[in-house]
């Protein structure tokens, strides 16, 4: 099921400054941001890609289903990262009219490892 992960972050006088370095649990190898958002994303899983999703600006919600069980997201400070694993079939959704999503990604982009059925009920 689809975790969080902090991600290191320090703050002094000059300013915020957070770090992705050892905390993913895959060699990224596709990096990509999403924003200006005026209908859901995503509706699928994947065959073997994992996905870290960050929501450097703004707010978003993310819903996950891995066969068993559901919840839902609240993506809205940068310093934390939801992992989506491939069994999670997942949508993004209810993004701020700010909202930058930055998603990073174990797999190039490959339409063989999507699988677009939900999970049945």
């Amino acid at each position: 099921m689809a975790y969080w992960i902090d991600l290191t972050t320090v703050s002094d006088n000059r300013g915020v400054l957070t770090v992705i370095d050892k905390v993913l649990p895959f060699d990224i190898k596709r990096v990509y941001y999403i924003y200006n958002v005026n209908s859901p994303r995503g509706g699928h899983r994947h065959i073997r890609t994992i996905q870290a999703l960050i929501c450097i600006k703004g707010h978003c919600e993310v819903f996950a289903h891995d066969g068993s069980t559901k919840q839902t997201f609240f993506l809205n400070n940068p310093s934390k990262c939801l992992l989506i694993e491939p069994k999670d079939w997942h949508t993004m959704d209810s993004f701020s009219e700010d909202a930058v999503l930055l998603v990073i990604s174990s797999d190039h982009y490959d339409r063989k490892d999507y699988i677009d059925a939900p999970y049945p009920d």
